[in-house]
């Protein structure tokens, strides 16, 4: 929590001297070649020591292999989601603390001074220092070879630029012309903000610092277009797909695309150590398998995975439960984060008029979310051991009321049709379904990215709903990348996808889900994009209760004391469920985890979702190791 006039330092919580350094014995050998520094050479000066015991767990073993299957190429991007080295990051109890910077300080939530650990090093032994964070803000962000509309939104407040300044080789700041409280949570986010890049590295594909004839080598050996391109395609650490990049991750890529197997070792320089002086991560590496969608959850049954979260849903709890009585694993439930396992999103900014004018009036969302029967959806699809609700933040958040899961969430099929009926829908055709006001079968084609079988169990169940109330439902399965793009051109009348990313937040946490900020957001991609772009895409919301729900965050902004923040979040939360902009069905289900039955540091109970955990982030995937047999 970061409240006003807040300074904030916190260094090793362990007295280093006392702290004999244990070499992993996967890199002993290297060390005695002289290939490899000795690990108290290779460790900060203040390493971050994490103490197993107390937080209730147990000192591990140096394991080998850690196995995991993916569906493909693109899910790479999960290890550095994983390993979670952050400048600051979410624990479990979701509190931040310094990670890869050894302490920070935050005054009126407007400047911040970040202090880096002596000694740190890249994976490839080069040194961390304010030098990598002053190349990302010159070199990147102020090129507008690289960055054409200058730095991110994320370090624009009030129009107005950050003010980023060296002052010492481990110690830079960031100054904002005004509150930016959400500053300390985007450098924990699962997808971060990144401030930094290892320069020494990647001034070889930068035209400042390279000749034209070797960038245009590199720019061909590379197969892109220009030394932009270059640069963008090498500094990618998001989707770690350049094994020659370094990283501060606990594990680094050693894998080239294309394989059928990406495998990611140890990074001989990370910055943590456990109590016992032992450098982490556990395991010396991870293998990714390539894996269809479709069988991921029948190879982890059979144990070809030693740990799996990625690809399984509630559907194949049963399969796995079962498998743990022919194979070593073990099976857990954890909780899902998102605010509706399976939302229905109107697009309040499809193309077809008839349709965007009664997806923008509320007594349409309203009507379509409460003629859906959730205990039903509950019962077929999690044996009930869902939570029946609107689209919402879950009790384990100090900001749930219940108000907000019932709100317009009861199954009233009487009601639906009353308010259906209120918008002139009033006419019926075949089947007994309604007729627009242009004499059109009221029939809703529900597009989906065409990843999980329970979003088509559900609205298989949705789709008689609807009927019984007069609307028609139509399943459309297309492939990610085509849906997000027909959405933004307007040709997905509603979409289905999962709730509030984040359902579990802090009043210091943004409300920027609630409000149209991204074009991720089906619901209104046209104005998140607006939103996004500093107002250089997309189109201004005209809708009075979007329009406030920005107003709102725009007061979240600039708020400097959690109070402040509580009652913000309170308001857009009413809004929010009043006004229907995402309809929920079931949230807080469980996410089946399956794990080898000797691997030890893992919950049996946790959350699990994109943010705030990271999926399995929070919880430190780099303590986890194998027990002996």
């Amino acid at each position: 929590m970061i409240t006003r006039r807040t300074a904030l330092t916190l260094l090793a919580s362990v007295a280093l001297p006392s702290i004999s350094f244990a070499e992993a014995p996967s890199l002993a050998a290297e060390v005695r070649l002289g290939t490899l520094p000795p690990l108290p050479e290779r460790l900060p000066r203040n390493p971050r020591v994490v103490d197993l015991p107390a937080m209730g767990r147990s000192t591990g073993r140096y394991s080998g292999s850690l196995r995991m299957l993916i569906s493909g190429q693109r899910d790479v991007r999960l290890i550095p989601i994983y390993s979670y080295a952050r400048l600051v990051g979410y624990n479990a109890d979701l509190r931040l603390a310094p990670d890869l910077l050894a302490g920070f300080e935050a005054e009126d939530d407007r400047i911040y001074t970040l202090h880096l650990r002596e000694g740190h090093r890249w994976s490839d032994g080069s040194p961390f220092t304010a030098a990598d964070f002053e190349y990302c803000w010159r070199d990147m962000m102020n090129n507008p070879e690289l960055y054409r509309g200058g730095p991110p939104v994320d370090l624009i407040a009030d129009g107005k630029v950050v003010a980023f300044e060296v002052i010492d080789p481990l110690t830079v700041r960031y100054t904002f012309a005004s509150p930016m409280p959400d500053f300390l949570p985007k450098l924990a986010a699962p997808l971060p903000l990144i401030l930094f890049a290892p320069h020494q590295y990647m001034r070889q594909f930068h035209a400042s610092y390279q000749t034209p004839e070797k960038l245009a080598e590199l720019v061909e050996i590379n197969r892109v277009d220009d030394w932009q391109s270059l640069h963008a395609k090498m500094v990618r650490s998001i989707r770690p797909e350049n094994p020659d990049l370094p990283t501060l991750e606990a594990w680094r890529p050693r894998t080239a695309p294309p394989a059928e197997q990406f495998v990611f070792e140890r990074n001989p320089y990370y910055h943590r150590v456990d109590q016992m002086g032992q450098q982490l991560p556990y395991f010396d590496r991870i293998v990714l398998a390539v894996a269809s969608a479709e069988i991921i959850a029948a190879k982890t049954a059979t144990g070809e995975s030693d740990l799996q979260a990625n690809g399984i849903t509630f559907p194949d709890y049963t399969l796995m439960k079962q498998a743990e009585k022919q194979h070593p694993l073990k099976v857990s439930l954890w909780r899902r984060t998102q605010g509706s396992s399976v939302s229905l999103l109107p697009n309040l900014n499809c193309n077809d008029p008839v349709w965007r004018k009664l997806f923008q009036d509320v007594r349409m969302r309203r009507a379509l979310s409460v003629a859906i029967n959730r205990k039903e959806l509950n019962k077929v699809n999690f044996f009930g051991l869902g939570r029946e609700s609107a689209d919402t933040i879950l009790p384990d958040s100090q900001l749930y009321k219940p108000e907000y899961a019932s709100a317009w969430a009861q199954y009233d099929p009487d009601l639906a049709n009353a308010l259906l009926d209120e918008l002139g829908l009033t006419e019926r055709g075949g089947g007994n379904i309604r007729l627009l006001p242009d004499g059109r079968q009221a029939g809703i084609v529900v597009e989906t990215a065409g990843e999980s079988t329970m979003e088509v169990d559900v609205l298989e169940l949705i789709t008689d709903h609807m009927r019984d109330v007069g609307i028609a439902i139509y399943i459309r399965s297309t492939q990610r990348d085509v849906f997000r793009s027909r959405a933004m051109g307007g040709e997905v009348q509603m979409a289905v996808w999962q709730g509030l990313d984040n359902a579990v937040p802090t009043a210091d946490m943004s409300p920027d889900g609630l409000a149209p900020t991204s074009a991720d957001q089906l619901q209104w991609p046209v104005w998140g994009t607006w939103y996004a772009s500093a107002q250089t895409a997309g189109k201004a919301p005209d809708m009075p209760e979007a329009i406030q729900l920005i107003e709102l965050l725009h007061r979240w902004r600039a708020s400097t004391t959690t109070p402040q923040r509580t009652r913000i979040w309170g308001e857009m939360l009413r809004l929010w469920a009043d006004q229907v902009f995402s309809i929920g069905t079931v949230n807080a289900a469980p996410q089946p985890i399956v794990r080898a039955v000797r691997m030890r540091n893992i919950p049996n109970d946790a959350l699990y979702g994109f943010t705030p955990t990271s999926f399995l982030g929070a919880y430190m995937p780099d303590t986890f190791y194998m027990a002996r047999e």
